[in-house]
């Protein structure tokens, strides 16, 4: 991956788009198909490519600390 890049994962029970390299771009969905869409919709505004980081979904949101 490259900045700019568009990379959609599971954290702490959500669904994140982030922006490698632009951190300030990240949103953060509910469910995977949601990010994913807006990941795809993401890159192709920016011209850059969209990865996906598979994992479970767990149906549960989290808080870290």
């Amino acid at each position: 991956m490259h900045d700019g890049d568009v990379e959609t994962l599971s954290k702490r029970g959500q669904w994140v788009n982030r922006v490698i390299g632009g951190e300030e771009l990240s949103q953060s969905f509910r469910s995977r198909e949601e990010a994913i869409d807006a990941g795809r919709e993401l890159a192709a505004v920016l011209g850059s490519e969209h990865f996906i980081v598979e994992s479970e979904e767990t149906g549960v949101i989290t808080d870290e600390g």
